[in-house]
């Protein structure tokens, strides 16, 4: 049987997907839903990465074709980044005489404008679960199901903020609730174990658990003890896809309120938070420390400078924090957190204590960003570490420390800006208190 080597390329926004329903015009599968899709040309036999991990021949060709459908079938290649690539697997389809072997890709697009060419009739971004729901080309679920986010992947990604990864892990709820709710092999006890999991997985970031918490605790109180387990299951994925939607919501809610703040004035910043990021514009200038030792300042810098409409911007180095509060005319410090315990303290990216201690001393007002999700429900700190080759690998008998994150105290800071405004010491307890009811799903309550 002939062996055809195709990609399948799932484009998201905002935690769904994109799915294509094929046209009557295309070879094969018309009227069914796919996602962004096409052929691998090449000698289909080629193998796979090489020992030294360098791309081989069949991953440049599989690459290219997956952007090559992309711009093809939506016009959305310059919104898109690669998030994953997936394993490949085959399967048959003997009506067709034809061995399908389809490489998946996730891609994430930075808006939803797509624009469908002649084989597609119809078009929609939906929740991936849906895939289950439709009429679909063949094994469809199992293509996303390679690419779909994990839990590891929310306990080992250094990359993305703990608002990034507290969606991730609700994508991660939904998809495993929407499979159980669908094909019936699992129901609450399974979800429950795995929210758990999902709870330990990133016990530094807040917002992660507050959001699995949310989660479970809206599907527990639509499903009662006598719920059974496809019931149980619909709970769970509707209340995850609920709190995805809400995630973005509140994030946006808060970057608006950010925005409002420092409208029209100077801003420091440091780290990558997309909240923060999404402020910034409103700026007419915006220093940006460059954050060692992974420099993700640099980026935020580069894509501020890339708008137009956005401020003038000035990158220096970390050290020069206290040196631009005293000798520029900045009118605020503002960061990120990765968690806001509930006497106000909060955590975020190693220098934010030393900066907000400098804004004290010039008299700038110091503000966090952060979604009210963001409140530990608890006083523990966790304070994550990096890689300490990425301070010093070299062979001199010298200890390198590579402490991710910091504590500043509450007494620092001007204020909390959250959607629901800005917090004081006060305000930010009374939203643990109210985030510590939602874990009550664990002990039966």
């Amino acid at each position: 049987m002939e062996r055809t080597h195709v990609v399948t390329c799932f484009l998201r926004n905002r935690g769904e997907v994109l799915l294509l329903r094929r046209s009557e015009a295309v070879g094969s599968y018309p009227g069914k839903w796919g996602g962004v899709a096409g052929h691998a040309e090449g000698d289909p036999d080629a193998g796979g990465r090489t020992a030294s991990s360098e791309p081989s021949p069949a991953d440049a060709r599989e690459d290219a074709a997956a952007r090559e459908e992309i711009a093809e079938e939506t016009g959305l290649l310059d919104a898109c980044t690669l998030a994953r690539k997936g394993t490949a697997f085959e399967f048959e389809d003997e009506e067709l005489g034809t061995r399908w072997v389809v490489h998946p890709y996730l891609f994430d697009c930075e808006h939803r404008d797509a624009e469908t060419d002649w084989e597609t009739d119809e078009s929609e971004w939906v929740h991936p679960t849906e895939i289950l729901r439709r009429d679909t080309v063949p094994n469809l679920w199992t293509a996303y199901s390679r690419v779909a986010p994990t839990v590891q992947q929310v306990a080992e990604d250094e990359d993305r903020g703990s608002a990034s990864l507290s969606v991730r892990a609700l994508e991660v709820l939904r998809d495993r609730a929407g499979s159980f709710a669908v094909q019936g092999n699992g129901g609450w006890s399974q979800l429950a174990a795995l929210a758990e999991r999902l709870l330990d997985a990133r016990p530094s970031m807040a917002a992660v658990g507050n959001r699995v918490n949310r989660a479970m605790a809206a599907a527990s109180d639509a499903a009662d003890d006598e719920a059974d387990d496809e019931t149980a299951a619909m709970a769970v994925e509707r209340a995850a896809r609920e709190g995805i939607e809400r995630a973005y919501r509140v994030d946006e809610r808060a970057a608006a309120n950010a925005a409002a703040e420092i409208r029209g004035g100077t801003v420091l910043t440091l780290s990558r938070s997309g909240t923060v990021f999404d402020a910034l514009p409103a700026a007419d200038r915006a220093f940006v420390a460059e954050s060692r030792p992974a420099r993700e300042g640099v980026g935020v810098a580069e894509r501020l400078a890339a708008d137009p409409e956005g401020p003038d911007v000035t990158l220096h180095t970390d050290a020069a924090v206290a040196h631009v509060l005293a000798t520029e005319n900045v009118d605020a410090l503002l960061v990120g957190a990765d968690a806001v315990l509930p006497d106000g303290r909060v955590v975020n990216k190693t220098g934010t204590r030393g900066a907000a201690l400098a804004a004290e001393r010039e008299g700038v007002p110091a503000y966090t960003v952060a979604a009210s999700d963001k409140v530990r429900t608890d006083d523990a700190v966790h304070l994550e570490a990096g890689d300490a080759r990425a301070v010093y690998d070299g062979d001199a008998e010298v200890e390198a420390l590579n402490p991710t994150f910091d504590v500043t105290p509450a007494d620092l800071l001007s204020g909390v800006i959250t959607e629901r405004g800005v917090l004081d010491e006060s305000g930010v307890s009374a939203v643990a208190d109210e985030l510590r009811a939602l874990s009550a799903w664990r002990d039966g309550e």
